[in-house]
C-alpha cells in the first residue's frame, strides 16, 4: 500500500524538520513548505492526505490560506498549529474548515494520533460516498413502469414515506421488497442515519435473538465479550426486517415491546435499553393466515401492518417488463464492464412471453447470464435461458410464436396461456404451476379468453 502523504507547513525550520523526521519514521511521505504561497503550490501538486499548517507564516496566516486550500480540495483534512491559542481563534479556524486546532509546544505523538484519526474519518467519508454512489447506480427504480398497479404503489409510497409508523411490504419472492424498503429509507426523514437489514428466514431463535438484540458477556457459552445488536446499530435510523413471517414466535413479543415501548434488553441483561428506530418489514407470506394458524401473533400483526404496501408480481404488470429489462441490461453491462449491450426485438418478445415466477430477481439473473454468454453486443433469444424448462423450450423452439409486443396485453396473455397449456399436455394443474397462478386463477383466465384446455389433451 502507498504511504499516506502529509504536507507540513511551518516557517520554523527546526520544528518543521522535526515533524518531518518523526512522520517519516512512522511510514508517512512528507512534503514541506515554509510559506502560504509554497503551501498552496504543494497542496495542488503533492496532493496530501492531511495538511499540518502553522497559524502564523511570513506571508499570511492559516485563516487566509484555508479558503484557498478548500478551493483546491474541500475534503483534505487540515490541522492548524499555533503558539498563541485562544477559544476565539479555534472557533474561527473550525468555521473556516480546519479539522483540528493544536497549541505549541507540540507533542509529536499527539500529532500522530490526530493525523491517524483524520485519515480514518476521511477514509470513512470516502467509503460512505462510494457506497451511496454504488447504491444509487445499482438500485432499481421501484416504480419503473406505466401499469396502473405500479402507479398506485408509487402514489401510496410517496404518501407514507415520511411516516414514523411501521410499514409492511407484501409481495412475492423477487418482486423487489428490499428495493422499496431502501427507497423509503433514502427518501424519508432518517436518510442520513443507518439502514440495517435483517432476514428472519432460516435462522435459529438463539441466533436471531443475539444478532437482533445483542448479548452481554457470559450470557451463554461462547459469549466471551458483550455484543451490540442490530437494534442499537440502527438507533435513529431504519430497521428492515425481511421475511418477517418466518420470525420465531418466541422472539415476536420482544419485537412488539420494541415497537410499542422503544425498549429492549440484550440477551443476559437485566436492564432495559432505549432505542429509536423506524421499522419496515416485508414478507411473501399471508400474515393473516399465519395468525389464524397461531404461528404469528395477532397483536404484532396489527402493529406492523399499520401501513401496508403491496408490490404486484411481474406477470400482473407485463407492460412494465420491457422498460425494466432495458434498464437492467444497461446497469448490468456497466457492472460487468461489458460495453454497449442491447436487446433485440425478438429477445424482447421472448421476455414478454415468459411467466416470470421469480419476478424481477429472476429477470435480472436471466439478463446477467445472457450478457455473460452473448456473442456480440445484441442479446438474442438464444442467449436467454429461463429457469423453467417448459417456458424456455417453448420460447426458443417456437420463437416466431412468442407474443408480439405490438399486440394487446390480453392477446399476449391468451397466446401465452395456450402455448403453456400445449407444452403441459393440457394439464391445468401443470400449466398453473408454470404460470405462477393458482388453479382457480387460471380457470378464471381460461373462461375470460374462452380457452378450452381439452383441445390439447384431457385434464387429469
Amino acid at each position: 500500500m502507498p504511504s499516506h502523504r502529509i504536507l507540513v507547513v511551518d516557517d520554523e525550520d527546526i520544528l518543521r524538520e522535526g515533524i518531518r523526521a518523526y512522520l517519516c519514521a512512522h511510514g508517512f511521505e512528507v512534503a514541506e513548505a515554509n510559506s502560504c504561497a509554497k503551501a498552496k503550490d504543494l497542496f495542488q501538486t503533492f496532493k496530501p492526505d492531511v495538511a499540518v499548517v502553522d497559524y502564523l507564516l511570513g506571508d499570511g496566516n492559516a485563516l487566509d490560506l484555508l479558503p484557498k486550500l478548500r478551493d483546491i480540495d474541500p475534503d483534505t483534512p487540515v490541522l492548524i498549529l499555533t503558539s498563541h491559542g485562544s477559544i476565539d481563534l479555534a472557533v474561527r479556524a473550525i468555521k473556516e474548515g480546519a479539522d483540528q486546532f493544536l497549541t505549541k509546544p507540540l507533542e509529536f505523538a499527539a500529532l500522530h494520533v490526530l493525523i491517524k484519526r483524520a485519515l480514518e474519518r476521511e477514509r470513512t467519508r470516502r467509503k460512505l460516498a462510494a457506497s451511496r454512489t454504488r447504491d444509487a447506480r445499482d438500485a432499481i427504480e421501484p416504480f419503473l413502469g406505466s401499469s396502473a398497479s405500479i402507479r398506485q404503489l408509487a402514489q401510496d409510497s410517496r404518501r407514507v414515506v415520511s411516516a414514523e409508523s411501521p410499514i409492511l411490504i407484501q409481495g412475492e419472492t423477487g418482486t423487489g421488497k428490499s428495493v422499496l424498503a431502501r427507497w423509503l429509507h433514502s427518501h424519508g426523514p432518517r436518510t442520513d442515519e443507518a439502514f440495517v437489514e435483517f432476514n428472519c428466514a432460516g435462522l435459529s431463535r438463539e441466533l436471531v435473538e443475539t444478532e437482533f438484540f445483542g448479548h452481554e458477556r457470559g450470557a451463554f457459552t461462547g459469549a466471551v465479550s458483550a455484543k451490540m445488536g442490530l437494534l442499537e446499530v440502527a438507533h435513529r435510523g431504519t430497521v428492515f426486517l425481511d421475511e418477517l413471517g418466518d420470525m420465531d414466535v418466541q422472539i415476536q413479543p420482544k419485537l412488539l415491546k420494541v415497537l410499542e415501548e422503544k425498549r429492549f434488553r440484550r440477551v443476559g441483561e437485566l436492564r432495559d435499553r432505549q432505542v429509536d428506530v423506524r421499522l419496515i418489514a416485508a414478507t411473501h407470506q399471508d400474515l393473516e393466515q399465519l395468525v389464524k394458524e397461531k404461528s404469528f401473533r395477532a397483536d404484532l400483526y396489527f402493529r406492523v401492518s399499520t401501513i401496508p404496501l403491496v408490490i404486484p408480481p411481474l406477470r400482473e404488470r407485463i407492460e412494465d417488463l420491457i422498460p425494466l429489462a432495458r434498464r437492467l441490461v444497461v446497469d448490468i453491462a456497466i457492472d460487468l464492464g461489458a460495453g454497449d449491450v442491447s436487446l433485440t426485438t425478438e429477445s424482447e418478445r421472448a421476455l414478454a412471453g415468459y411467466s416470470w415466477p421469480g419476478n424481477i430477481r429472476e429477470l435480472r439473473n436471466v439478463l446477467e447470464r445472457a450478457i455473460l454468454l452473448r456473442d456480440g453486443s445484441k442479446l438474442t433469444p438464444r442467449n436467454l435461458r429461463f429457469a423453467n424448462s417448459v417456458d424456455s423450450g417453448a420460447l426458443i423452439e417456437h420463437g416466431s410464436a412468442v407474443p408480439d409486443t405490438t399486440s394487446s396485453l390480453a392477446e399476449n396473455e391468451r397466446r401465452h396461456i395456450e402455448r403453456v397449456l400445449r407444452a403441459s399436455g393440457g394439464s391445468v394443474v401443470a400449466a398453473a404451476k408454470v404460470l405462477g397462478l393458482s388453479r382457480s386463477s387460471l380457470y378464471e383466465r381460461l373462461k375470460k379468453h374462452a380457452i378450452d384446455p381439452s383441445t390439447a389433451s384431457s385434464d387429469r
